[in-house]
C-alpha cells in the first residue's frame, strides 16, 4: 500500500484512481479550501475520511510535506509493454528510461510525460527507481495518469517498438546531431539514459539515431529530467508546426 502526502498528489489520486484509495486522513480543524475540496471529492468517491491531529499526520508522513492531508492507496498498477504499444495515439510518442534511479528525477519525468501527452513510459525492471510514494509526490500527482510499464530487456523492447513503426531517438550529450535537426513528427520513442552514465552501450546501439540538446553555458549536460522535458516539447513543437 502506498502513502501519498500533500494536497496536489492526493487530489490527483482521487480524481484518477479514487476507487483504489483505502483511507483519507485530514488535519482536524484545518479550514483550507483545498482540503475541503478533497474531502468533498473523497465523499463522492465513497472513500473513508478520518480527521487526525497535526502531530499524528507528521508521524505518519515520515518527513514528507503533508500540507494537512495524506492518503493510503493501492499501488499504481503497471501495464504490460504490449498493452501500451497496442493502444497508442497517432503519431505516437513514447518515453523509454534507461536507469533513472533518483525518485525526484523520475517523478519530474513522469510529470513532463503526462503534460506532453505521451502514450506511455517504459522503465527497466532493474537499475531503476520504482513508482514509489516519493516518485508520485515528485510528479505532483501526474504518475496517477501516466501509463507505465516495466521491461526486463530494453533491447527487446526497442525491437518491438521499431516493429510498430516507431523512430527510436536516444538523447546523448556527445551526439553530433542536435535534436533540433531531427524529424520528430513520425511516431517517436525517446530514450533517456541515467543521471550519471547515460544510456548503456547496448541500448545506445539499438537506437535509430542519437541526438544532443545544445548547451551554451559552461556545464556540458542537463539533468535527465530537464532533458526529457525539452525533448518531449521539441516533439510537440514540430508536430504543431506541421499541421
Amino acid at each position: 500500500m502506498a502513502l501519498l502526502c500533500g494536497i496536489h498528489p492526493v487530489l490527483e489520486a482521487l480524481r484518477a484512481h479514487g476507487s483504489r484509495i483505502e483511507r483519507l486522513c485530514v488535519e482536524r480543524g484545518n479550514k483550507n479550501a483545498r482540503l475541503q475540496e478533497i474531502i468533498g471529492l473523497a465523499r463522492q468517491r465513497g472513500v473513508p475520511v478520518s480527521f487526525e491531529e497535526k502531530s499524528w499526520l507528521e508521524r505518519k508522513s515520515e518527513g514528507m510535506r503533508h500540507q494537512g492531508v495524506l492518503c493510503y492507496m493501492a499501488e499504481i498498477p503497471l501495464l504490460d509493454a504490449a498493452e501500451i504499444l497496442e493502444t497508442t495515439s497517432s503519431p505516437g510518442l513514447l518515453l523509454i528510461l534507461d536507469g533513472i534511479e533518483d525518485p525526484q528525477n523520475l517523478g519530474g519525468i513522469l510529470r513532463s510525460a503526462e503534460v506532453a501527452g505521451a502514450d506511455g513510459v517504459f522503465l527497466p525492471r532493474w537499475r531503476s527507481a520504482g513508482v514509489s510514494p516519493a516518485v508520485v509526490k515528485a510528479s505532483a500527482g501526474a504518475a496517477a495518469h501516466v501509463r507505465i510499464a516495466r521491461s526486463a530487456n530494453l533491447r527487446q523492447l526497442l525491437d518491438s517498438v521499431k516493429a510498430k513503426g516507431y523512430w527510436v531517438v536516444g538523447l546523448d550529450a556527445e551526439a553530433e546531431r542536435s535534436i533540433w535537426d531531427v524529424d520528430l513528427t513520425p511516431p517517436t520513442a525517446l530514450v533517456i539514459g541515467s543521471e550519471g552514465g547515460g544510456m548503456r552501450r547496448l541500448v545506445k546501439e539499438s537506437c535509430d539515431l542519437l541526438a544532443s540538446i545544445p548547451v551554451r553555458g559552461k556545464v556540458s549536460s542537463l539533468n535527465a529530467g530537464v532533458a526529457a522535458g525539452i525533448a518531449l516539447y521539441e516533439c510537440i513543437r514540430q508536430r504543431h508546426m506541421k499541421r
